[in-house]
């Protein structure tokens, strides 16, 4: 479905198709005369996208800057064709930059999110399976890390690097029974899901899961940086850390 067609069914009235202001999936930003708004897909089918507000509310009403959807004349979210879309408020603040004071309070908010995760999966979000992976991705990801290495003229010991990850794959089986904490969590908390107000405002909660949290610590470690113009090209430094 066109993004014209999505925002009608919100009763956001437009003639011009909308442009999506992130390329990697329709995200649209209406401008009304009181307010502004994001609209997005979130997780599908609807059950699972109205669990998700249920733990992004319960995270909300207790203190975590983190955008939930805006009351409207019609249901939100709602399913569109075979999507599901939401309407959130537009968070106006700043970007990212990288600056210590930033980072510090970007940590403190995964913080609390984590330490607001009950111990079971009450809200019954999906379990992310952090364990199937298997030898012929990693060889695949092997590739495609050294192509795109190439193109930076950055080394990268690829045979090496194989058999580290070939390893570790290897391993999955013991560190799925180990007993990792599991967390209720965003689970994609990087620089570009967060506005500040000055204060940190997570703006994307939409793959909200039940993961191992020392998983959901190493994607912010390594992705933190990925998506966003204004971050620095490289990963935190251990200092930073």
């Amino acid at each position: 479905m066109n993004g014209l067609a999505v925002l009608k069914r919100f009763s956001f009235q437009t003639q011009e198709e909308p442009k999506s202001i992130y390329p990697f999936s329709p995200v649209y930003r209406v401008n009304s005369e009181m307010n502004d708004f994001i609209v997005k897909k979130t997780q599908r089918p609807i059950e699972r996208a109205q669990r998700l507000m249920r733990y992004t509310t319960n995270l909300k009403e207790n203190g975590v800057n983190v955008v939930t959807p805006v009351s409207l004349s019609v249901e939100n979210p709602q399913t569109i064709e075979e999507d599901t879309y939401v309407v959130y408020p537009f968070i106006k603040g700043a970007q990212y930059s990288g600056k210590d004071d930033e980072i510090i309070a970007a940590g403190k908010l995964l913080g609390e999110i984590h330490s607001l995760s009950p111990m079971e999966n009450t809200f019954e979000l999906e379990e992310y399976d952090v364990f199937d992976f298997n030898v012929d991705e990693v060889a695949e990801s092997v590739q495609k890390i050294e192509k795109n290495a190439a193109r930076y003229d950055f080394k990268i010991e690829g045979i090496q690097l194989k058999k580290k990850l070939v390893e570790v794959v290897t391993q999955q089986e013991e560190l799925k029974n180990s007993g990792l904490q599991f967390v209720l969590t965003p689970h994609d908390f990087k620089a570009n899901n967060l506005i500040y107000t000055p204060d940190p405002y997570l703006i994307d909660p939409d793959n909200a899961s039940w993961i191992p949290r020392i998983f959901d610590v190493a994607l912010a470690l390594l992705l933190f940086h990925n998506e966003l113009s204004t971050a620095p090209d490289k990963p935190f430094t251990p200092e930073q850390w």
